[in-house]
């Protein structure tokens, strides 16, 4: 069972994206982290939390370090992820955790290095002057460059070998495996096709939608579902039967008429027109001939009859 279980680790080793991925998710973590501990404090004075901050982020991360690495061989990204770390100083084919030495390097290199990092820069901010903190701050200088150099140099391994994503994985000789084997990855095209259709269509119908008149379209639809009949055209005078405005629907303000026996709002008629030069009648399909305001009585009844 166990050389199963290693020949299955070499046939599907952690994917390089899935051990980027856990970092990533770390990362995010310890940034959600800190922002909500940091609202805990809006309310007290500005800047109270500045001047221990390297401490406050030391001691918040080694609590997460406790009750992760240190108790299940996992960080919280590669628990998501379904991998944790294995010693892969051990020989045996078989699984190994990490030790006790390695779990505490683990904590003192990844935290304590960024707490050396953050307090260190405070430090020598803080006293410019004197020489033996201008040598010591040029050896930490040097001393940073040099981690992040080999730090590269890890990278560049890791995207060979695909094991060690980061410097201290290599110096403390822990690698990432999966909890349980994986199996193949199947590739599906089904949401991609769909994905690529859709595009089309959408790039397509924002091509043709310019070159429709919706306006007069709209018009057209009025005019069949909406006709009046048994007016003639004739006679102007039967423009008093509609009391609303043909575009509105309210009662027509500053009455006028294109030439039919209907009555438009002057605002609604003369924006539709500058809108649309072909503007017709929604009722009788009849085009603007001329916008001629309409004068008649109607008693006061009548309006609140409508």
């Amino acid at each position: 069972m166990a050389v199963a279980k290693n020949n299955m680790e070499d046939i599907n080793p952690v994917l390089r994206i899935s051990q980027l991925d856990a970092i990533e998710l770390n990362k995010a973590l310890e940034q959600l982290i800190w922002a909500q501990f940091n609202s805990c404090f809006q309310g007290f004075k500005p800047g109270l939390l500045s001047r221990f901050e390297p401490e406050i982020k030391a001691f918040l991360w080694l609590f997460l370090w406790r009750y992760t690495v240190y108790s299940k061989n996992a960080t919280v990204g590669q628990a998501i992820l379904n991998i944790h770390y294995k010693n892969d100083l051990s020989q045996t084919p078989k699984y190994r955790p990490l030790n006790k030495q390695q779990k505490v390097w683990f904590a003192l290199l990844s935290v304590g290095g960024k707490w050396l990092e953050e307090r260190s820069y405070d430090l020598f901010s803080n006293n410019p002057f004197g020489s033996s903190f201008q040598r010591m701050k040029h050896l930490i200088n040097v001393s940073s460059g040099l981690i992040k150099v080999f730090g590269l140099l890890n990278f560049l391994i890791f995207l060979q070998q695909g094991k060690c994503a980061t410097l201290t994985e290599r110096l403390l000789g822990i690698r990432s495996v999966f909890n349980r084997p994986q199996d193949v990855r199947q590739v599906g095209f089904d949401y991609m096709n769909r994905e690529i259709l859709w595009h089309g269509f959408a790039e397509f119908f924002i091509f043709l939608l310019p070159l429709i008149n919706t306006q007069k379209l709209k018009t057209k639809l009025f005019s069949w579902f909406k006709p009046v009949k048994g007016l003639r055209l004739t006679d102007p005078s039967l423009a008093i039967v509609c009391k609303e405005c043909c575009l509105c629907g309210e009662w027509p303000t500053m009455p006028h008429t294109i030439g039919c026996t209907h009555v438009f709002c002057y605002y609604c008629i003369k924006s539709n027109y500058m809108a649309d030069m072909y503007f017709a009648c929604p009722k009788c399909s009849t085009q603007v001939l001329s916008l001629q305001p309409l004068v008649f009585k109607i008693e006061i009844s009548e309006i609140h009859t409508l």
